[in-house]
């Protein structure tokens, strides 16, 4: 390896920002580049952020910025389906006692913060930009550019998402798998009574729930069995999200009255992956949904992508040699516990699909999140 190392980061999303900004921080001369011109700057409706993942955007330096642009809360609530509130369980604050347990955000925001960190870092952003081959020998990966340049890099770090290019072009052939939900997604202003997470289980969907992500603002959601998405004109996205959640009482009148526009419904079904084995081949390493995804059951999959870059950061910063070994070293520190979260987020999902009314859901649950307290 070079004196001075050089690192390309294929994508810019949670784990590929992160990534970027924590190499910086040390010194790594670091080329970013992101398929999507606008940086994906304006995609999505909202997120939530749990203790863990707060923890590593405090290490990014960006906490303070999240703090204030979201809606920090420490319980969830279940509901019946009109409203009626049958129970409200303290959330675990699986960042330590010093952070809140969660943080609803609009997902756009986040993206503009750690946008923000990323050009703050001084790295090199090259947007509109894809990664066509990756011609490795025992010294680094020579990259070759959808605009015909090439570059040379010690490492590449592909960050690039659930349909990752980069995976395949490296014969990773592990690809994500529906779970057999799909889930309908929006942004609304926030009724004033929204105060945490509430989520009401039967009518009929199997999940209708909500999430503040600011003083004024509300992420929705109805979780249902997958439908074929070509089966459902994009122009009908908003009355078919009103239908769903029409059934349901309490604060979903109110926001289901603002779901009207439907370029701002989302549709998607949950998937899973988990590649085996390794998250590298040669000097190209996997991170964040590229190597794993999971339902959103748990609300892990940000934190997943965010503590992937803050090991991998740290293995790469710690003095060793960037070999076989120290990429070996961050699977098997990352795969126990994605694979928890994985395994966990799949069967809260599984256990709906399959009708079953006895399953331990709290224990499963706090068994995960109990788990997710301890540093990654």
């Amino acid at each position: 390896m070079s004196t001075s190392p050089t690192v390309l980061v294929v994508g810019g999303g949670a784990a590929g920002n992160a990534v970027t900004v924590l190499l910086r921080r040390a010194g790594v001369a670091v080329d970013l580049i992101e398929a999507e011109d606008d940086w994906n700057a304006t995609a999505g409706s909202g997120i939530t952020l749990q203790g863990n993942a707060l923890r590593v955007l405090r290490e990014l330096g960006v906490w303070e910025r999240v703090r204030e642009s979201g809606y920090g809360f420490g319980s969830v609530g279940i509901t019946a389906p009109d409203g009626t509130v049958l129970h409200v369980a303290r959330d675990i604050r699986t960042g330590g006692d010093d952070l809140p347990a969660t943080v609803g955000m609009q997902r756009p925001r986040l993206q503009r913060i750690l946008i923000d960190a990323v050009r703050e870092s001084g790295a090199t952003v090259r947007l509109g930009t894809r990664a066509e081959s990756f011609d490795q020998d025992g010294d680094g990966v020579t990259v070759r550019f959808g605009d015909g340049t090439e570059g040379r890099y010690d490492l590449v770090v592909a960050a690039d998402g659930l349909g990752s290019a980069t995976r395949a072009a490296i014969g990773v052939t592990d690809k994500p798998e529906p779970t057999g939900m799909g889930i309908w997604r929006v942004a609304t202003p926030r009724p004033a009574g929204v105060t945490r997470t509430d989520l009401a289980y039967g009518g009929p969907a199997y999940i209708a729930g909500y999430c503040p992500t600011s003083d004024t603002t509300l992420y929705a959601y109805v979780v249902e069995a997958k439908r074929d998405r070509a089966s459902i004109p994009p122009e009908t996205y908003a009355d078919e999200m009103r239908r769903l959640a029409s059934a349901y009482g309490g604060c979903w009148p109110e926001i289901t009255a603002h779901i009207t526009d439907p370029a701002t419904v989302n549709y998607t079904w949950f998937d899973r992956l988990l590649v085996e084995g390794a998250w590298h081949r040669g000097r190209v390493v996997l991170a964040g949904d590229a190597a794993h995804c999971c339902p959103p059951t748990l609300a892990q999959g940000a934190a997943m992508s965010l503590e992937d870059a803050w090991v991998l950061a740290e293995l790469l910063t710690s003095g060793r040699a960037w070999d076989e070994a120290l990429f070996r070293a961050y699977y098997e520190r990352r795969i126990p516990r994605v694979r928890a979260v994985v395994e966990a987020s799949v069967q809260l999902g599984q256990w709906q699909l399959d009708g079953v009314r006895d399953a331990d859901v709290p224990g499963l649950i706090g068994r995960t999140m109990t788990m997710l307290r301890e540093l990654p």
